[in-house]
């Protein structure tokens, strides 16, 4: 079986961070060997700059432990869809780390892509790429 790259927008650090047990979920099939957690600096921070009380900030800083940070896309490497400014270096840098998924939240910006393959990036809901999981394991 082969090890999924999982990239995580910082909407899912920051609801990691904020005690959604759903996507603890996500750093135990991490430990278990299924997937790799990458995460951007610029999503990093973006996270970190919406969380505000300490215990947050602790399981912030824990729950990093777990990802590997990956370096920023060329930004002079053109955007192959219509998202907005900020978005854009989310998914240019699931790109450049050859990701297989872009998981994120945002259903605003990325949702009329989700499913979809932007080159070789699926992005989905994490609670999508979960049950895809665990219905594929256990039927």
């Amino acid at each position: 079986m082969n090890t999924d790259r999982i990239f995580l927008d910082a909407n899912i650090l920051f609801s990691v961070a904020y005690g959604s047990c759903g996507l603890d979920s996500l750093w135990e099939l991490h430990k278990k060997g299924v997937c790799v957690l990458l995460a951007s600096g610029y999503v990093i921070e973006e996270a970190k700059r919406n969380l505000t009380k300490p215990d947050q900030l602790k399981k912030f800083e824990v729950s990093l432990l777990n990802v590997k940070i990956v370096l920023e896309a060329d930004p002079g490497i053109k955007c192959p869809i219509d998202l907005s400014e900020k978005d854009q270096p989310v998914l240019m840098a699931a790109i450049s780390a050859k990701a297989d998924y872009l998981l994120t939240g945002d259903i605003k910006h990325f949702g009329k892509y989700f499913g979809q393959r932007i080159m070789g990036v699926r992005i989905c809901m994490a609670r999508d790429y979960i049950f895809a999981y665990f219905a594929y394991f256990e039927s």
